[in-house]
């Protein structure tokens, strides 16, 4: 089973950052344009000038704003990581300090310089010219001045509770795949001992009635686990990789079954290369020995097909057994199949079936379907 995927934080806080800005590029440009066209539709409702002029000044100084703000967290990120290399310490952007810690310079930065930056863009777009902000007894410096600091603060609160809510849902869907890998990984560990056991009963029982046969049964088996239990490691290997598991186990079964036992497997050629969880058939194969041909004197015949239904995978194992319920079916304890099931649900949610079933012939058919991913 491969380790949990948590992202990892890059090296330095530079980086860090970076990343951080990109992912909310998205959320941060519909922000900044709902609130400039808040602004927009404020200062043309008290008379402040027409729709289209204030919509170009609100907008250019709030892209100043914002760029200002995003260049106060590039520069704390790069003054932090050289002060780190300056003490001869590593890149560490796990601890790197609060961002909450510039949102004091970012809004001085964004009143300071946006406000300037974007009335000289507006008045080279719509050919006026603004006062200057140095005059501070002008109505309209006062107006763009406040108007600056309450947007900047509002967009830094906002920006803010939205990262703090992706990072939370972040950690939340880290700590959820972290606690599916582990509930596989412990189902997984559960069923290769089941098989084995199962196997070295079936090999108990032949030793005292052929010596020959238990012998080149045991050989099969050393082969056969050379290649299943370090093959079963992996998350997922492909459809094909299934397939010639269950051929090799049916080929130990068929060291003590002899002519009692007749296999047919079908893989189309376009569905080799699926990937689906290892040891998914097992369980499925060894019920339809145990608890359908052991019980039949005159064995029988297993099936295991694949096909393709739309976007899922649908695999059906059919014996020609004794059947379900039958007085002659060995008991078991429905380990197996509890694991198949639980292996599903863990892995797919409902977006996977499982069903076993009295089949037309008289035996037992379970069907599975899967999601192709």
């Amino acid at each position: 089973m491969s380790s949990a995927t948590v992202p990892e934080l890059p090296r330095t806080a530079l980086a860090a950052t970076l990343q951080r800005l990109r992912q909310r590029a998205w959320n941060t440009t519909a922000f900044i344009a709902v609130l400039c066209l808040g602004i927009t539709v404020l200062l043309s409702a008290f008379g402040r000038g027409r729709f289209g002029t204030n919509a170009v000044y609100s907008y250019a100084i709030g892209l100043c704003c914002w760029a200002a703000n995003e260049a106060v967290q590039l520069a704390t990120a790069a003054l932090y990581d050289a002060t780190r290399r300056w003490r001869g310490l590593p890149g560490d952007a796990t601890i790197f300090p609060s961002r909450w810690a510039h949102a004091v310079p970012a809004v001085l930065l964004c009143v300071m310089l946006g406000p300037p930056a974007g009335m000289w863009i507006a008045d080279r777009l719509t050919g006026q010219t603004s006062p200057s902000l140095l005059l501070w007894d002008s109505v309209n410096t006062r107006i763009t001045i406040a108007m600056s600091i309450v947007a900047s603060l509002a967009a830094v609160a906002v920006l803010g509770t939205m990262e703090r809510l992706a990072a939370a849902r972040a950690e939340a869907e880290a700590a959820r795949r972290l606690a599916t890998e582990s509930q596989l990984r412990l189902l997984q560990s559960q069923l290769e001992p089941h098989m084995l056991f199962n196997t070295l009963a079936n090999l108990r029982v032949l030793i005292a009635l052929d010596p020959p046969r238990a012998q080149a049964m045991l050989d099969r088996l050393i082969a056969y686990l050379r290649a299943t239990l370090s093959a079963s490691r992996a998350e997922r290997h492909p459809l094909a990789a299934e397939f010639e598991r269950v051929a090799d186990y049916l080929a130990l079964m068929a060291v003590r079954m002899g002519e009692r036992l007749q296999v047919d497997l079908d893989l189309p050629d376009e569905l080799r290369s699926i990937a689906v969880p290892p040891l998914l058939l097992q369980p499925l194969v060894e019920n339809s020995i145990q608890h359908g041909l052991e019980p039949k004197v005159e064995g029988g015949r297993i099936e295991v097909r694949s096909r393709r239904d739309g976007a899922s995978l649908v695999i059906s194992v059919r014996d020609t057994g004794v059947g379900l319920g039958n007085a002659y079916a060995s008991a078991g304890t429905g380990f197996g199949l509890s694991q198949v099931r639980a292996r599903l649900a863990t892995l797919y949610g409902e977006r996977a079936g499982f069903t076993l079933a009295a089949d037309a012939s008289g035996g037992t058919l379970a069907t599975l379907k899967l999601p192709i991913e």
